[in-house]
C-alpha cells in the first residue's frame, strides 16, 4: 500500500479545486474527490467501517 504524506494529499485538493466550474452538476465528482481527500488527510471515516465514507454517503 502506498503511502501518501500530507502534502501530497494537500496538493491533490489543490489541484482539483482550480479545476473547479462553478456549475454545481459538472462539479460534483470533483467536489466528491475533494472530500474524500479531505477525509483521508484527517483521518476520519466512519467507525468500524473499511469503507472509505459509508456512513455519509459519499
Amino acid at each position: 500500500m502506498e503511502v501518501i504524506t500530507k502534502e501530497q494529499v494537500d496538493k491533490q485538493i489543490a489541484d482539483l479545486t482550480a479545476r473547479l466550474t462553478g456549475d454545481m452538476f459538472q462539479d460534483m465528482e470533483i467536489k466528491d474527490q475533494i472530500h474524500n481527500l479531505k477525509m483521508k488527510s484527517n483521518g476520519v471515516k466512519p467507525m468500524d467501517s473499511s469503507f472509505e465514507c459509508v456512513g455519509c454517503g459519499s
